[in-house]
């Protein structure tokens, strides 16, 4: 499968929105190479991410493939420690949506580190196709039904409400959806599994 044509414009309006939101922001968004709290706990990857993820895996595997390596590695690691307590199948790495599969989501792999990060530098090893969450975490972004404003509980500390409103990162939710409409599998994962394919 191919990224819908639309992913790039829409990974090029969240890094041109974060950059502009980290320029505001300055020294109270502490989201840096080596900053990886982000990095730890299983988070739902939806068709879109995962998809990207595998491009980046094809294209580090002909580019890069001593680091595509290690990630698979890593990837194989995180999977065949979670897989007995994971949420869904096991073997294709699809996650349920019953009630109780999400239910149990929520307790899964909560202090596991990313397959993706570099444990020696902190360094996300797929940073150019990671998922939107990662894109995301950090600034002031409003979540669920837009009322609440959320942020990295690490940045922004001793800042009051209105300041941190003023530096809230757009995000382009409608474009998102679109695209993932253009995408016939709707099954979601998590990243390990998106990384193996």
């Amino acid at each position: 499968m191919r990224l819908p044509t639309g992913d790039s414009l829409l990974v090029q309006i969240m890094d041109t929105a974060f950059a502009e939101t980290a320029q505001r922001a300055g020294e109270r968004l502490l989201c840096r190479k080596g900053c990886t709290q982000c990095c730890h706990g299983a988070f739902v990857v939806n068709p879109l991410d995962a998809l990207r993820l595998r491009v980046g895996m094809d294209t580090l595997r002909s580019t890069e493939p001593a680091l595509a390596a290690g990630i698979e590695s890593r990837a194989r690691a995180w999977v065949a420690e979670h897989q007995a307590e994971f949420p869904g199948d096991p073997q294709s790495g699809l996650l349920g949506d019953s009630k109780l599969d999400r239910e149990r989501f929520e307790d899964f792999a909560n202090e596991a580190a990313c397959p993706a990060l570099d444990p020696g530098t902190g360094r996300c090893d797929v940073y150019a196709w990671r998922p939107m969450t990662c894109r995301i975490f950090g600034p002031p972004v409003r979540m669920g039904d837009g009322e609440a404003l959320g942020h990295c509980e690490l940045c922004f500390t001793g800042v009051d409400w209105a300041e941190v409103a003023s530096c809230e990162m757009t995000v382009p939710y409608d474009l998102e959806a679109e695209l993932l409409e253009e995408i016939p599998l709707k099954s979601e994962t998590v990243v390990a599994f998106a990384l193996l394919g």
